[in-house]
């Protein structure tokens, strides 16, 4: 009986954690999301192994006995590879998040954590950079659309005036459509965890969206006037997320 043809892979990643139980998992988990998966051990050997593979994304630990995650970043950067970077971080603790982002980190992930919500971490990532990449500048939701050359905004093409927060706010909902954020993720994304932290700053954030993404007036074929349908849901006790109308 001949074998069915096996689906090319996603994207090439490079796990690096000093803990031989978390990288079996991890690796079991990416490669049954379609990942082709490296590892290393410590800081030296993910230096050699990144620059041997040059993977489409590195998941790595923060802590090392050798060189830290943040070390290993910089040199990586130095060294011109621009492969983003998930943090795996076993502190709760916001300086190791601002410093993971300051040295060219792109998310993070606080041990212990869920292989769902890593995988689902990878894929934004993925997504995020992989349109920046693209030749097209447009992100697109349905009928909402985000220009990223101009920054122009527009819903059912009509313009759409948003300040920079507004602007940074749809564009991380926009860039993980479809999967539902807590206002901790936002908060860290959007606000970098230099702001005192206060949740119901989201709340608001999110309130002033909604009037000016799904509060837009159209005309119908029959000249009658209606709202758009809403794009950003809220999940309650969870978080926020924003999608394509269900058809």
């Amino acid at each position: 009986m001949l074998e069915a043809m096996s689906k090319p892979t996603e994207a090439s990643i490079v796990v690096v954690d000093d803990e031989p139980s978390i990288r079996e998992l991890l690796v079991a988990s990416l490669h049954f999301a379609n990942f082709e998966v490296s590892t290393a051990a410590s800081g030296s050997e993910a230096i050699e192994v990144i620059e041997k593979v040059q993977p489409d994304l590195i998941v790595l630990d923060v802590m090392f006995p050798d060189i830290d995650g943040f070390t290993v970043t910089r040199r990586i950067r130095q060294e011109g590879i621009n492969a983003p970077v998930l943090f795996l971080t076993a502190r709760d603790d916001t300086q190791d998040k601002v410093m993971g982002l300051t040295v060219g980190g792109d998310d993070y992930v606080t041990k212990p954590f869920s292989l769902e919500e890593v995988v689902a971490r990878i894929r934004a990532i993925l997504r995020r950079t992989r349109e920046q990449t693209e030749e097209d500048p447009i992100i697109r939701v349905g009928d909402l659309e985000i220009n990223e050359d101009s920054h122009d905004v527009t819903r059912a093409g009509q313009s759409i005036d948003l300040s920079p927060t507004e602007y940074k706010l749809l564009r991380y909902l926009m860039d993980n459509s479809g999967r539902v954020l807590s206002k901790a993720q936002i908060l860290d994304h959007v606000w970098q965890y230099d702001w005192g932290g206060d949740a119901a700053i989201v709340e608001s954030y999110i309130s002033y969206l909604r009037k000016k993404v799904d509060g837009i007036e159209v005309t119908d074929e029959n000249g009658e006037k209606h709202k758009v349908t809403p794009l950003i849901e809220t999940k309650r006790g969870i978080g926020y997320m924003i999608r394509e109308p269900r058809s």
